[in-house]
């Protein structure tokens, strides 16, 4: 049987940079997986770690896996802290 999952949904305000934001939910997906989290928990990492590289310029991701798990607690200012 086949499932159909969205992700927590974000608003995105004050984009830095767009590019990248597509392989950065692609290698979220892929290492979500690779963990062994579930498929709905790997989606919702790889939409956490697409949404926080809109807050970084250039084309990669440079998040951290714990400012991903952060916003996915309810940290919702949806800007990596450095």
């Amino acid at each position: 049987r086949q499932r159909f999952y969205t992700s927590a949904h974000y608003e995105i305000t004050d984009v830095v940079d767009r590019v990248g934001t597509g392989d950065a939910f692609a290698g979220g997906l892929i290492y979500g997986l690779y963990m062994g989290m579930g498929e709905e928990a790997a989606l919702n990492f790889a939409a956490a770690a697409s949404c926080l590289k809109h807050s970084i310029p250039g084309d990669m991701n440079l998040v951290s896996i714990d400012e991903v798990q952060q916003l996915l607690s309810g940290e919702v200012s949806g800007r990596v802290k450095r």
